[in-house]
């Protein structure tokens, strides 16, 4: 049996941080892709929409960084990789590219924000995921973080 590193934010056995991960992907390509439709003149129904998935992909990258951090600063295995802290400090990057976003969206209006500002961030922060999605399929994939051994799912 190899000793991986372990998720310390578990239910069941279940890392917690993967679970809640896909919902401000989710959110922050869908406000891009609203974002670049309410580009083309499609209406102000577009931005506003764009505005609310940016707010849930923030409120949703918040829950998931909680039980990142605890898995990060409860396993000292984790904090020892590069790759978490690339993983960690991008998402950290990309959840204040999306504060400052719904700040300007909100300060300025949703359909007045999607251009320039409002659709550059949305593509700064699609592309930071893209590369902190890539680390952390290495942390589970490479690095096994969070993968219990077939052992102890017999048991």
């Amino acid at each position: 049996m190899i000793d991986k590193p372990r998720s310390t934010a578990k239910i069941a056995g279940h890392p917690i941080h993967p679970m809640f991960v896909p919902f401000p992907i989710a959110f922050w390509l869908a406000a891009l892709v609203c974002d670049i439709v309410a580009a083309t003149g499609s209406g102000d129904g577009w931005a506003i929409a764009a505005q609310w998935l940016v707010g849930a992909g923030i409120a949703f990258a918040l829950i998931a960084a909680i039980f990142g951090f605890i898995d990060f600063f409860g396993e000292s295995r984790i904090r020892a990789l590069r790759h978490a802290w690339e993983h960690m400090l991008g998402n950290l990057v990309a959840v204040v590219i999306a504060a400052a976003s719904l700040f300007l969206r909100l300060t300025m209006g949703a359909a007045e924000a999607v251009l320039p500002w409002g659709l550059l961030l949305s593509c700064l922060v699609a592309a930071i995921l893209l590369f902190t999605g890539w680390r952390g399929a290495d942390l589970v994939y490479g690095h096994a973080t969070g993968v219990r051994d077939q052992a102890s799912l017999d048991q």
